[in-house]
């Protein structure tokens, strides 16, 4: 494994990888690996010749009360982790990624699918997740990029960017993993107290009964989201939204119920956790 930290040490390589006519998958990373990213590693492998990780915390994508200072950087452990699975890892700081400081840099704006859920919880988020991707996508230039599908809004914002930008790239979702009790794997799940990591799963079961419920035939989606934050909140969470959407456009949901997706953030404690849950019907 190359570690490099500059954008030209990057190109160097992938125009060497390029000459070779190897095809390259790329998978960005804020770091503080766990076995979803590996996960995201292990299906890169299969996808391409060349594998490349990027481990970058975007100050941009933080608001203002968020935790980007207490954010872990584990770049040593990360290293570790992926020595032998990967060909290149890209660790840049902040001022190679923002040589004039992140708000004055250029920001891309993603429309609609960026102002609910997510969006409208943290103003702002999805234009810095927009902007540091398509900046990564631009460095690396790979074949294929690879997301978790945890982060379902952010799968379908980065989707939706490199569509509008016309860049070359296919994008990848790649399934959600998670703990032997349904908790998604998260490097937020590390600041969970004891107590608060035994009730934190009953977010993926709140999920999963509505999901049952839809796949039985259920339609009344507003109940069945009142049932789902009533549910959270009586266990201990401070649930955000709990919200039944089209799986394509995360908009309301209309007709026969194909294709939709349940999306959840919700407080416990001070750790805040998202999840989701695709219906295939």
């Amino acid at each position: 494994m190359l570690t490099v930290n500059s954008i030209a040490a990057v190109r160097q390589q992938i125009q060497a990888w390029r000459q070779q006519g190897l095809s390259i998958a790329f998978v960005p990373t804020m770091g503080n690996l766990h076995a979803g990213h590996l996960a995201l590693v292990e299906q890169a492998r299969q996808q391409a010749d060349k594998v490349v990780v990027s481990i970058f915390v975007n100050p941009m994508q933080f608001g203002p009360n968020e935790d980007f200072d207490r954010y872990p950087r584990t770049l040593d452990e990360d290293s570790a982790k992926l020595e032998a699975t990967i060909d290149l890892l890209f660790a840049p700081p902040v001022e190679e990624i923002y040589p004039h400081g992140h708000v004055q840099a250029t920001h891309i704006e993603v429309p609609e699918i960026t102002g609910i859920l997510e969006g409208e919880q943290r103003p702002g988020h999805f234009t810095g997740v927009a902007t540091v991707v398509a900046k990564l996508f631009n460095i690396v230039q790979a074949d294929k990029a690879l997301f978790g599908e945890k982060d379902y809004q952010q799968l379908q914002v980065i989707r939706q960017m490199a569509a509008d930008l016309c860049i070359p790239i296919e994008i990848i979702g790649v399934a959600t993993v998670r703990e032997s009790d349904g908790l998604a794997m998260s490097s937020r799940n590390g600041y969970l107290t004891q107590s608060e990591r035994a009730v934190a799963p009953k977010l993926y079961q709140a999920l999963k009964q509505a999901a049952d419920a839809l796949i039985q035939g259920e339609r009344d989606y507003a109940g069945l989201e009142q049932s789902g934050m009533a549910a959270l909140k009586q266990v201990g969470f401070e649930p955000e939204y709990f919200a039944i959407r089209a799986a394509e456009t995360l908009q309301a949901p209309h007709g026969n119920g194909v294709g939709l997706v349940v999306l959840v953030a919700a407080k416990l404690g001070t750790t805040r956790l998202i999840d989701n849950l695709s219906l295939s019907r």
